[in-house]
Formats: C-alpha cells, sequence, structure tokens
C-alpha cells in the first residue's frame, strides 16, 4: 500500500451552527467521500439538527454518494461525557456554546480511547478509495469535541493534512 499521508486529506465538521444545507454544502466544496461518524448515540436534539440524525444522516450521504462510518469506538462513553458535562456546569456554559474541552476530559480520553489507537489501521479500515474523510460529532468548534484529539493524532502520527470545517 502507499503512503496514507499523501492519500487522504481529514477534515471534522460539527452539527450546531449549520443548517441542513450548509452542512451537505460544506462536505461537498470539500469533497468528501467518507463520513466517519464518532457519536456515541446517532442523534441530535432540537428539530434543526434532525438532519444529523442516523437515519436521516445515512440517507442523505447516501443520496451524495458518500459512504458512512460509524466509530463507536472512539466516541465517549456516557460516564466521560459526564465528566465533560460536570466541567461545563462549573463553567456555567452549554455543550452547544463550549468553546474548549476542559482538561481532565481531554487526559481521560487521551488515556481510554487513544493510548492504543493505531492510526495507520484506522486510514486503513476507511478502504482504498477513500480521499477525504470527515471526522464528525456534534460540537460547533473543534476543540469543543473529540473529534479534534482523533484528528491531531492522525496528523501527528501520520502526516495527515486536517482542516475544520465550520459554519458561516
Amino acid at each position: 500500500m502507499s503512503d496514507v499521508s499523501t492519500n487522504i486529506r481529514i477534515v471534522t465538521i460539527g452539527a450546531y451552527g449549520f443548517t441542513a444545507e450548509t452542512f451537505f454544502a460544506a462536505l461537498r466544496r470539500t469533497q468528501v467521500d467518507t463520513f466517519c461518524d464518532l457519536r456515541y448515540r446517532r442523534g441530535v436534539r432540537g428539530s434543526e439538527y434532525a438532519f444529523a440524525n442516523r437515519q436521516r444522516l445515512e440517507q442523505r450521504l447516501a443520496e451524495l454518494g458518500i459512504r458512512y462510518l460509524h466509530f463507536r469506538e472512539l466516541a465517549p462513553d456516557p460516564a466521560l461525557r459526564r465528566l465533560q458535562s460536570d466541567a461545563d456546569k462549573a463553567e456555567r456554559t452549554t455543550k452547544r456554546q463550549r468553546n474548549v474541552l476542559s482538561p481532565p476530559f481531554v487526559e481521560a480520553y487521551l488515556a481510554r480511547y487513544l493510548a492504543g489507537f493505531d492510526s495507520r489501521a484506522f486510514i486503513q479500515s476507511l478502504g482504498p478509495t477513500t480521499r477525504v474523510a470527515a471526522l464528525f460529532c456534534v460540537e460547533r468548534a473543534p476543540e469543543a469535541c473529540h473529534r479534534s484529539l482523533v484528528a491531531q493524532r492522525l496528523q501527528e502520527d501520520l502526516g495527515l493534512a486536517v482542516e475544520h470545517l465550520l459554519p458561516e
């Protein structure tokens, strides 16, 4: 297999702040061909984000010719999400307004999920036709979401280019 670092580009995207139209336009504009859902539960509260609920999301991605993959093993479990939720409460912020992950969450995520993470095996699991892979969760700011930790690890380990897609 050729060097993955020259073949694949990584983008990250959240749901918050996007409309269905702008979300899918961002994926098309960046030529995403593989969509990696990093959520534990694949739903989003609020009718404005119904497009990001699993069934609708998978259907629309299929219509666009974008392959959908779910990586629950990279999704923070309920206990880890509670750790971040407690930090959000202490900071008097909401998940939708959060701009950064708490240090205890980052430390725990790195230890539990990325300590044994094999970046090369992850990229290979996307398949040989992947050129642009999107890492997805719901938070608007990549720094407020575990997807940025996965992206950073792929960038550090493999030298992959990473672009964070943000709502306008």
